[in-house]
């Protein structure tokens, strides 16, 4: 699991009995086999499935008015660029051949740059009763069949008027608000590792 500090998506698959790591520059959340650094360092491990979690910081549409100061100092670009670096693994030339790949990112613009992803899920589709519109670019995996539906969790109308998800709210860190929600994680787990 490229990008993953929170161990969701790790944990799931290594509770089925598969090898897996999660990486990040950032020390895992919890205890499990993880790689603190750059996941290009080991990219070319010999891995035949990488589920790839970049960052969205200056990427995603919930942060579209700071996108022209970002755009300006290059924060943008920087958060493209390392998207790109997993979306040009999907190529069928790459020099690292990894026959299964997902990327995931909350909509922004990369599906106008890239291309548009070939999922969009929420994690109350999974038995999380939360909103969260999430993209998956897939290369040799299925779309996801969500596995419990539920409600949509509770919403909350800031001072401005605008409506956002209580739990999104609640979760002011980006570190936070990126987990993956944990039927997600699970169905990601049992349903691309049965491929």
């Amino acid at each position: 699991m490229a990008c993953e500090c929170s161990g969701v998506v790790r944990d799931n698959l290594l509770a089925l009995g598969h090898d897996a790591i999660s990486c990040d520059i950032q020390p895992t959340d919890a205890p499990g086999p993880h790689y603190k650094g750059d996941v290009m360092d080991i990219i070319s491990d010999g891995w035949d499935m990488l589920i790839a979690f970049p960052p969205c910081t200056h990427l995603a549409v919930s942060g579209a008015k700071h996108f022209e100061k970002k755009r300006k100092d290059g924060r943008q670009q920087e958060g493209i660029d390392f998207f790109m670096k997993f979306a040009e693994l999907t190529d069928l030339l790459a020099e690292i051949n990894i026959p299964r790949i997902a990327i995931e990112n909350p909509v922004g613009i990369m599906s106008s740059l890239w291309r548009k992803p070939d999922q969009i899920i929420q994690p109350w589709q999974f038995g999380d009763e939360a909103q969260k519109t999430t993209c998956l670019w897939l290369k040799g995996l299925p779309p996801l069949k969500p596995t419990k539906i539920v409600g949509k969790g509770e919403f909350i109308t800031t001072p401005s008027g605008k409506k956002l998800p209580k739990w999104y709210s609640d979760n002011k860190s980006s570190n936070a608000r990126s987990k993956t929600f944990p039927g997600i994680g699970k169905a990601m787990a049992a349903q691309w590792s049965a491929q």
